[in-house]
């Protein structure tokens, strides 16, 4: 065999080769023992009749270990270099034997009895939900997971993203109509009276901040006063300004009848009457939201969004004890129980996953199997003999001992017969 140097061959191909190189030598041993055994008795037999049977079991040893020695290395490559026909065989016939591998795995493994029996007696959904469920398991799918989507988000051009965000802000923020679904949604709130709420949350932060704030006042009017007027003048009208400002506040609190909250209400109404109906309002509406969207401030505060969530993402994939990490391995943690539990779930997953399996190998049966003739066909015929070689060598050696033993007793059986029925 013209192998590979040995350091190129992994670990289990040196180990083959070492036993496919024993075998060899034990069955030339036995070609060698057969020899000398007939030389011996073919010298002696003259003189040693009984020889006569050694003889012809070697005789019959050494036919039998030839005929297989030249059986097994036609298989491989031609005898003694002669160009005997087939011979060299799987070298010479390396494509056909891709091409009718590929045909057998199509044919007898890839078919849609064979996968949907196999899977169907496996409970694949029970088996992975008992794994998943298993901490030091989920941490690493967790690990794993959060590897693939920190390169995913690695990969991402922000460019790109960002032109993503805003054709979509686009094509479902900004080129449908807003006025008219407004109006309905806006009616519907003032007749069920539910912006009450909002409402007072907001007369409570004008409250609020009017407590907080009595300095604000200061000059709020008084600086349009003349100037000769005095200055205690000018205090008492900012106060007074301060004054009406929080008891109107706090009426309008306490009061849910106030004409302000009526006078709310009615602009409300007819606000969501004119977005439903006014053409002039919609334009508006619709100016408005296209130039809060076209505003460069809005797409550089996207864009600095995008920047912040990505940052924010990468760092909590890559901790180990970031929280998006505890509770993706919490998730996967949970998924593994109720698969290993529920029996709805894993019928449906166990369902799922067979249809899956038989539709891919249903559609692409031709191209899996393809696998196998398209990488037989690229590998270079001596390379592939030596690696069938190394696969099968050692066993087809135990063909050339039993062919020498089996010859033996052959040519034994066959002379004796013949002396005992045939008259000398």
């Amino acid at each position: 065999m013209h192998s590979a140097p040995t350091a190129l061959l992994s670990l289990a191909d040196r180990e083959r080769l070492r036993a496919l190189r024993r075998m060899k030598a034990v069955a030339l041993t036995a070609l060698g023992v057969m020899t000398l055994a007939f030389i011996v008795a073919f010298w002696l037999q003259g003189r040693y009749p009984g020889l006569a049977y050694l003889r012809a079991a070697a005789e019959g040893g050494m036919v039998g270990a030839l005929a297989d020695w030249f059986a097994v290395t036609a298989l491989f490559r031609r005898p003694l270099g002669l160009p005997i026909p087939h011979t060299a065989i799987i070298p010479n016939r390396k494509n056909e034997i891709g091409r009718t591998l590929g045909e057998f795995v199509e044919t007898n493994f890839l078919s849609d009895e064979v996968v949907r029996t196999k899977l169907g007696e496996t409970a694949i959904a029970r088996r992975l939900g008992a794994w998943l469920v298993m901490p030091e398991h989920a941490e690493r799918v967790a690990a794993e997971g959060s590897t693939i989507a920190a390169a995913v988000l690695r990969a991402l051009s922000d460019d790109d993203v960002r032109d993503l965000i805003a054709d979509l802000a686009r094509e479902h923020l900004v080129e449908p109509e807003w006025g008219t679904p407004a109006g309905a949604w806006l009616e519907r709130i003032v007749a069920a009276d539910a912006h009450r709420d909002a409402v007072d949350l907001a007369v409570d932060s004008i409250a609020t901040w009017l407590n907080g704030n009595a300095a604000a006042f200061h000059g709020l009017l008084s600086r349009r006063l003349p100037s000769w007027m005095p200055r205690l003048a000018h205090r008492f009208v900012d106060e007074a300004a301060y004054n009406e400002a929080v008891r109107f506040v706090r009426a309008v609190q306490t009061d849910p009848r106030h004409p302000a909250r009526r006078a709310l209400d009615g602009y409300l109404a007819r606000l969501a009457r004119n977005l439903q109906h006014d053409p002039a309002t919609r334009a508006r509406l619709e100016h408005a939201k296209a130039a809060v969207f076209d505003s460069p401030r809005v797409g550089a505060l996207a864009a600095e969004a995008w920047n912040t969530a990505k940052a924010g993402l990468l760092a909590a994939l890559a901790d180990s004890d970031s929280g998006l990490r505890h509770r993706a391995t919490a998730a996967v943690a949970d998924i593994g129980h109720r698969l290993a539990t529920e029996d709805g779930l894993q019928h449906r997953v166990d369902t799922w996953a067979t249809d899956a399996a038989v539709f891919l190998v249903d559609r692409y049966r031709h191209d899996i199997a393809s696998i196998i003739t398209d990488t037989v066909e690229r590998w270079d015929p001596a390379e592939t003999t030596e690696k069938i070689e190394l696969m099968v060598g050692r066993d087809l050696q135990y063909i050339r001992l039993n062919g020498t033993v089996v010859g033996a007793l052959a040519g034994l059986a066959i002379f004796a017969v013949a002396n005992a029925v045939i008259p000398g």
